[in-house]
């Protein structure tokens, strides 16, 4: 089968609306849980709304769009998994707590744009095991590096977590593509990085 990964304004919405899906943690988060802005809570936001913000932030359909928010990948022609890769400061409910576990003990400028992260990182049901992940992960490496990134960072699980805290992905898909862990904020989580 093959493998291929594009960002995902190169993606069709109904694409995304596949890999994400109705039900589940993923149906739910819309790859909104650092988006949302101060204030803001997802039992007062609806499910819709952060399907448009996705669609918005991701700008799928839209190749000419300078910007995106992710990467799609697709196993032949079947969308496949995504990956949430943009500058840190866009995930705003992500730089603005300092009690996030990814800040706990960390004391460096959270505004600096030439650092980016991944947040999400998701095999859609039926595509796992098929190196969706790895590709992935690869993929927002160079991505982020192209875009003019010095560094890329992610907060991956390193035990299996509880509901919906596994959005990040494993540990152990960060590490096979270089990422360094550089800080360990609690059993549970790193936070990952490789310089670019």
């Amino acid at each position: 089968m093959a493998l291929r990964v594009v960002p995902a304004n190169l993606a069709n919405c109904a694409d995304l609306d596949a890999i994400f899906g109705k039900d589940g943690v993923a149906g739910l988060c819309q790859c909104q849980r650092y988006r949302l802005a101060r204030g803001e809570a997802f039992k007062d936001t609806p499910v819709e709304t952060r399907a448009e913000r996705l669609r918005d932030q991701t700008a799928c359909g839209d190749p000419a769009s300078p910007q995106t928010s992710g990467l799609v990948a697709y196993l032949d022609a079947e969308p496949g998994g995504w990956c949430a890769v943009a500058p840190r400061v866009s995930y705003e409910g992500l730089v603005r707590n300092s009690d996030q576990t990814a800040w706990r003990g960390r004391d460096e400028d959270r505004s600096d744009p030439q650092v980016w992260a991944v947040t999400c990182l998701l095999t859609r049901t039926g595509f796992r095991g098929q190196g969706v992940a790895a590709a992935l992960t690869a993929a927002a490496v160079e991505h982020a590096r192209e875009r003019g990134a010095s560094r890329l960072e992610a907060y991956p699980v390193t035990v299996r977590a509880g509901f919906g805290e596994d959005h990040p992905g494993p540990i152990g898909v960060y590490l096979a593509a270089g990422f360094q862990v550089v800080h360990r904020p609690s059993a549970r989580r790193a936070v990952v990085a490789i310089e670019l």
